[in-house]
């Protein structure tokens, strides 16, 4: 399994972040926000789900592997970090990788669940929202989302019954990448910089 460490100087936590469905973990997205948590005190593990590793040796792009996989995944990285790692712990994960964390977070009982551009529902299928097991949700969650993303707009979003323990910081003309429209007169990078202040935030309120 493809396991990448990044070890802030004096960490406060350390945050596994899983990534999204199309891009590996050290996609230009992965690598930007790692690098704000670690100047913000956030040690950072990444992981690979097993399809993506198939696709980062021999250049074949494969779909997602099945959910029942991708939770074992999770799982198997969690302990493997759990047991090495005396700090708190934070799950994270960009769309898919936040999705399959929200199913497994009150089992595994992190100190908190972060969602960078939450898959509330497929694109173009509003019909079919993926929020049943939220509505129960008991673990401490940050979602990070763009009011544009196509997977979860911000419409369509507050419509939705959530659990309490959700919190949502909606980045305004964002897309499902956070990346802005030029018109709100920030840039993706600041939306970043930003989504991790808010994620750093959000943790030393849990510690607390």
């Amino acid at each position: 399994m493809s396991i990448l460490y990044a070890n802030a100087e004096n960490p406060c936590c350390t945050l596994i972040l899983a990534h999204g469905a199309g891009a590996p973990m050290d996609s230009e997205f992965m690598e930007t926000i790692v690098q704000n948590l670690l100047a913000l005190d956030i040690s950072v593990v990444r992981f690979e789900f097993p399809y993506m590793a198939l696709c980062r040796l021999d250049a074949i792009r494969r779909p997602p592997n099945k959910m029942a996989v991708l939770q074992d995944t999770w799982r198997e990285v969690y302990n493997q970090v759990r047991a090495q790692s005396t700090l708190p712990i934070v799950i994270a994960g960009k769309s898919m990788g936040g999705r399959v964390a929200s199913m497994l977070v009150d089992e595994l009982q992190p100190l908190a669940l972060i969602c960078l551009g939450y898959p509330f529902y497929p694109a173009k299928k509003l019909d079919k929202p993926r929020t049943e097991h939220l509505l129960d949700l008991r673990t401490p969650t940050l979602i990070v989302q763009g009011e544009r993303d196509a997977l979860g707009c911000r419409e369509v979003v507050e419509g939705y019954r959530l659990s309490s323990a959700i919190e949502i910081e909606w980045m305004a003309l964002a897309d499902h990448d956070l990346k802005p429209l030029q018109r709100s007169g920030c840039t993706q990078a600041q939306y970043l910089q930003h989504a991790a202040c808010r994620i750093k935030d959000f943790v030393v309120r849990q510690l607390r």
